[in-house]
């Protein structure tokens, strides 16, 4: 083990991060002059047209009377409606994610035929190679499951004879095994820091070969393999909901200048999760059930408008939870009066609390969603409406569905690595240039100093 000092911050370094600070300061006005789309964002918080996909469809806005007008949000898997996906599967009483899969990756939906050989397909590479759990996944284990996720997926290059073959054939090959064993994965890096670091039991529990993707979490992931119909169908619903965005959320950005390079599929799949672990991406469904957990601890009275109101209040002027400044979970970079993925999930998780006993806490969530709004609107200018969003419910249904705080951006990847993976057979498909975005410099010019004039 290294000694304690090796992570610490000593005095040197922040005298040189002082440096770091001090010559880096772009003036904010050079934006403006010079015209940068700061996140790749024109001033209304529209993404800058930077490719094309045929995945998926995202509208929040509608043109009426000749203007462009926000509407209620809109979500197009390959064409497909996602409230008619969903309502397809569900109304059958099927588990949804893995004809998802299908339908992002081959553009339709399967027929029963199909979907069975797919299936079966998937159910052969849910699988990892022999003694990877003992030698990579039990090495090293720590609390963030996404950065074992990463090492696990490049370490997984070196047990692939055709590593670098980026051929249709060989990725498609490459992505199903990934999208197969992402379960396997997470839950195993979990176990192993849940015994080595938290000193629990440790147990690896073999999926089964009769079961879908989210049956086979919840198995592997409890001690007795024990789960009900309905938490199973409320994972799979949240796989499905979370399998991809479009092409312009920031991991899927990562898929496409990451393919564009020519790069091996583990290397690519490994940079999206880097981008999706961040807080501003896939980790805000954590950050919604700590926001929550100090709500609670803040307020006598749920159903006190008053007082939960006072406690929003206090979110946006930074004085409680982590003094961000942000009602977690409310608002996106695209949708304003709704997002489609969050008013499909708010009623599934409403039967899911009351099987919990937990109905008292989703009124609660309900609330703030709507007293947020007004108290978002009452304080910050914004160029458009705000609306809670799927992290917002996401993370009270993993807590129901008692997965450990380490999961929930784990599910989040192992549900967005079926929109990954279609993302890049598309680029490698019909781009052939390197992504590569100007950036213009600003610096003034300097004379060398010889050093011993320095």
């Amino acid at each position: 083990m290294q000694n304690s000092g090796h992570s610490a911050i000593t005095p040197e370094i922040y005298s040189l991060a002082e440096k770091c600070i001090e010559n880096s300061n772009i003036d904010p006005q050079l934006y403006t002059v010079n015209e940068v789309k700061r996140g790749l964002r024109d001033l209304d918080g529209r993404g800058v047209l930077t490719g094309l996909t045929e995945i998926s469809t995202i509208n929040s806005t509608k043109v009426v009377d000749g203007a462009e007008t926000p509407c209620e949000g809109e979500l197009y898997y390959r064409g497909i409606n996602i409230h008619e996906l969903v309502d397809g599967f569900y109304n059958d009483d099927r588990f949804g994610f893995e004809e998802t899969v299908y339908l992002l990756l081959f553009g339709a939906l399967p027929n029963q035929d199909e979907l069975v050989g797919f299936e079966k397909l998937l159910c052969k590479y849910r699988s990892l190679p022999t003694n990877f759990v003992r030698d990579v996944i039990m090495k090293a284990p720590n609390g963030d499951i996404m950065n074992s996720l990463a090492r696990s997926v490049l370490t997984l290059y070196s047990y692939d004879k055709n590593a670098n073959d980026i051929s249709i054939p060989n990725v498609l090959r490459q992505c199903l095994q990934l999208i197969a064993t992402f379960p396997l994965l997470s839950v195993y890096a979990y176990h192993a820091y849940n015994h080595y670091e938290k000193l629990k039991g440790f147990y690896i529990h073999r999926p089964s070969t009769k079961m879908s993707t989210a049956e086979n979490i919840l198995r592997m992931l409890r001690p007795d393999k024990v789960f009900t119909h309905l938490e199973a169908r409320i994972l799979d619903m949240a796989l499905v909901l979370h399998a991809e965005h479009g092409g312009g959320n920031n991991s899927t950005f990562t898929t496409h200048v990451v393919t564009s390079s020519g790069t091996d599929t583990y290397s690519s799949v490994a940079a999206s999760l880097c981008s999706l672990k961040g807080p501003k991406h896939g980790g805000a469904n954590i950050k919604v059930k700590y926001m929550f957990d100090d709500l609670k601890k803040n307020i006598t009275d749920w159903k006190d408008d008053e007082q939960i109101k006072t406690y929003l209040q206090k979110l946006l002027a930074k004085e409680v939870f982590d003094k961000s400044g942000l009602i977690y979970g409310m608002g996106h970079a695209v949708y304003s009066i709704s997002d489609p993925r969050a008013e499909i999930f708010k009623s599934f998780v409403g039967k899911l609390s009351e099987e919990k006993g937990r109905y008292d806490e989703y009124i609660l969530y309900t609330k703030v969603a709507e007293l947020a709004t007004q108290v978002i609107a009452e304080k910050r200018k914004i160029y458009k409406g705000v609306s809670p969003n799927v992290d917002f419910y996401s993370g009270f249904a993993y807590s129901m569905l008692e997965l450990p705080d380490e999961l929930y951006t784990p599910m989040f990847a192992t549900a967005r690595i079926a929109g990954w993976s279609a993302h890049r057979i598309e680029e490698l498909i019909n781009a052939n240039k390197i992504i590569r975005p100007a950036y213009k410099s600003v610096s003034k010019k300097t004379e060398y100093v010889p050093l011993d004039k320095r």
